[in-house]
């Protein structure tokens, strides 16, 4: 059964929702799930997405439109938290916010990008500084986009789409 997942480890929750498999999809072929891609708007096969903001409500809805869109998301409100749940989640899409506090997303980017080794992981700023130093730095951190709050949420969802 596949398994799509929220998780807010700042405060220690997870859910999980189980969904059965229609007889359609249980007699298609499935690529290996290393191998993801998306073929339609939504996803059939999903990808882990770390999303990581401060901001509670912002993080969590977008962690439920990635949801609703058939992602497995992952939501940290901390750099800490972030850095802990991507060494077992091991995300595809890494959607950090800029301004965290302790360690901003610069510095986040970078740890995150030594922690994961060479699995491969697509950065996305998502953030309040929209100056073009604040982009020129965000690219130096290796973050593939750089976008300003509030986002085009179609914008997002493609660049998220595009990682497969």
């Amino acid at each position: 059964m596949p398994e799509r997942m929220v998780a807010n480890f700042a405060r220690g929750s997870e859910f999980v929702t189980r969904l059965p498999m229609s007889e359609k999809s249980a007699r298609a072929e499935h690529p290996d799930p290393e191998q993801i891609t998306i073929t339609a708007r939504d996803a059939v096969h999903p990808l882990r997405v770390l999303v990581v903001d401060d901001n509670e409500d912002p993080a969590d809805m977008l962690g439920m439109a990635l949801l609703e869109r058939g992602h497995v998301v992952m939501v940290a409100y901390d750099p800490i938290n972030a850095l802990m749940a991507a060494s077992t989640f091991r995300p595809h899409v890494a959607v950090l916010d800029i301004g965290l506090p302790g360690i901003d997303g610069y510095e986040l980017a970078g740890r995150l990008r030594a922690q994961l080794g060479d699995a491969p992981c697509r950065l996305l700023a998502l953030t309040g500084y929209g100056l073009d130093k604040d982009k020129a730095r965000s690219k130096q951190a290796g973050f593939e986009e750089h976008l300003v709050k509030p986002v085009d949420m179609e914008r997002l969802l493609a660049l998220i789409i595009q990682s497969a």
